[in-house]
């Protein structure tokens, strides 16, 4: 069941997201997941939707920026689908990477302009059960592991439920996992969820997201699907604008907009699913 907005915290990744937005925030962040400093960003995009083609698959990247040197993407990731048979997240970071190298690189340019890509996954579980507090990946040379590709990519997945985590990823770890604040950076994340929770812009956007997504997952039923059917998606909108906790007023007129329902066909199902 979808949380309430103002159960967001920052392991989801909507409120990552808006807290990231926050380009000096984003940045401490950055260095604080890399260890290394991060040069002033240009600019932070997040929930940035990509598709290159009508038939390719769409993607959407939590938090996309870039400095003068390097692209980033981050993603904050609740779920595991991942089984022993089926390692999805690398081939996610191998997807997430070509789009960024292919929104990067305009036609006529040279290859030596792609910037360095380092696409992080931060991981409310172990992503591949070896305990370790982070996975980083670059490509080597089978033949000589001393030889590296040098494309200038990296693929880093932080594995927020280790036990022995370096100090620099103690605070911010626990604070993923647990909400407790322990440093001046998890502090700002904090207030930074704090304000974002009384957003009410936010708010209507996390609700169109969620109503997007029940659509999307039905896609693929006929035009000419059955008033029953209608019905059903109604209600299941109607129950999760009720979990969220929206007025009867405001569901109603959700509903009325989402499924173009008339005044009497919105008040019918108000009455049989509120």
């Amino acid at each position: 069941m979808a949380k309430r907005y103002e159960e967001l915290s920052i392991e989801d990744d909507f409120m990552f997201g808006k807290v990231m937005e926050d380009k000096e925030l984003c940045r401490d962040v950055l260095q604080c997941l890399l260890e290394e400093p991060v040069e002033e960003l240009e600019d932070v995009r997040t929930q940035r939707e990509f598709r290159y083609t009508s038939k390719g698959k769409p993607i959407r990247l939590d938090v996309y920026t870039r400095d003068q040197k390097r692209i980033y993407d981050a993603e904050m990731q609740r779920l595991n689908h991942q089984t022993p048979e089926n390692l999805e997240l690398p081939r996610r970071s191998r997807f997430y990477q070509s789009t960024m190298d292919t929104d990067h690189l305009s036609r006529g340019k040279s290859y030596r302009e792609l910037p360095e890509g380092k696409v992080l996954f931060l991981c409310t579980f172990d992503p591949f059960g070896l305990g370790y507090a982070k996975y980083s990946f670059q490509n080597i040379c089978m033949e000589d592991r001393k030889l590296c590709l040098e494309d200038g990519t990296e693929k880093i997945f932080y594995n927020c439920i280790a036990e022995e985590i370096p100090e620099q990823l103690k605070y911010l770890y626990e604070y993923i996992r647990t909400g407790q604040v322990g440093d001046d950076l998890t502090q700002r994340i904090d207030e930074a969820v704090s304000r974002a929770r009384k957003n009410e812009e936010w708010r209507s956007e996390y609700m169109k997201e969620l109503l997007h997504d029940d659509d999307v997952r039905a896609e693929g039923r006929a035009e000419g699907r059955a008033e029953g059917e209608v019905c059903g998606k109604a209600n299941g909108a109607i129950g999760m604008c009720k979990e969220l906790g929206l007025s009867f007023e405001e569901t109603a007129k959700r509903i009325r907009e989402k499924f173009r329902l008339s005044e009497e066909e919105v008040q019918r199902d108000m009455k049989l699913y509120w």
